[in-house]
């Protein structure tokens, strides 16, 4: 079966439930959501979630609650050089691990970090020394750490698969440690994803392992390759193209590996910035038809 899903939102008073409900309502069969707002730390209480209700709908329909992924918050900066605010970053991000634990989620994925101008080196140094509290902290936790490949924009750290080993390799423990690869970052970064996946892989596999591939999210990019600017564009619609992002989709080294969609909201015109209808249904079925339609984004307009 086809692991295929989508970000989706944390729904009002039906919380965890209303994802799930979402989520089925595009033709998923996995899903990503954040335990909060990507942008601030304010939380619920987990027993507000109704994880129980979610859970049971999720598996009833058939799927795995480890093909539910969770993202960490933009907020947290494991390689900030200051003392007090990496400090916040490891006990929130403690904090999102249990709750991605009761959630029933086997990834949360990560943004490495930024170093702040005080240089990459540094930056890993700092990650990894957050890392180690982390992982000490949630120690028996089935959560994975899911390091996200980054487009290279401003001081991101994770830009290079050779950065992205270098904190792992530093890490006591890494065996919680996986990779989630983003198509449009990894392209915006500089690597061939759209002509030479294979050989983008084989880099991967010599220098982290292929097997560290936790989650895909998969993205259309509205960069060129190497641009480092992290601009995602609708599935087809972008300078990667349909053809080699259905073919990741459908790798057979990744069967098992859940893909999440990260593709912006279709607006009224393309001169509007207003999020107005989500594309997920649409995408997905062109995925799962292995078909494109370049029709998708004006028939989402008028069925909106």
């Amino acid at each position: 079966m086809l692991k295929i899903g989508s970000h989706v939102s944390l729904k009002g008073d039906k919380m965890f439930l209303g994802s799930v409900e979402e989520a089925l309502s595009y033709g998923a069969s996995a899903f990503m959501v954040y335990t909060g707002a990507p942008q601030n730390t304010r939380r619920k209480a987990l027993d507000t979630m109704r994880i129980d209700e979610a859970k049971t709908m999720w598996q009833a329909a058939g799927y795995a609650m480890e093909d539910i992924v969770v993202h960490a918050p933009y907020v947290m900066n494991l390689a900030n050089p200051d003392p007090v605010k990496q400090q916040f970053a490891i006990d929130f991000l403690v904090n999102e691990i249990k709750r991605s634990e009761a959630m029933g989620a086997k990834e949360i994925v990560l943004h490495p970090g930024a170093h702040v101008k005080q240089g990459a080196e540094a930056g890993i140094e700092r990650i990894v020394s957050g890392l180690n509290h982390v992982l000490e902290k949630t120690e028996g936790s089935s959560v994975n750490i899911a390091l996200e490949t980054m487009a290279g924009k401003g001081t991101e750290i994770g830009r290079s698969f050779e950065e992205l080993r270098a904190i792992i390799d530093g890490v006591n423990d890494s065996r919680r440690l996986t990779v989630c690869f983003d198509t449009c970052h990894t392209h915006d970064a500089g690597y061939d994803v759209k002509e030479d996946f294979e050989g983008v892989m084989e880099e991967f596999d010599k220098v982290i392992g292929k097997s560290r591939i936790g989650v895909f999210h998969i993205n259309d990019s509205k960069n060129v390759r190497g641009a480092m600017k992290d601009r995602h564009a609708n599935l087809g619609v972008g300078e990667i193209g349909f053809d080699a992002l259905n073919a990741i989709v459908h790798h057979p080294d990744f069967a098992q590996v859940p893909k999440i969609l990260e593709t912006p909201y279709v607006t009224e015109d393309d001169a509007s910035t207003k999020r107005i209808y989500p594309p997920y249904k649409a995408e997905i079925a062109m995925l799962k038809a292995r078909q494109f339609d370049a029709s998708f984004i004006e028939d989402i307009r008028k069925q909106g």
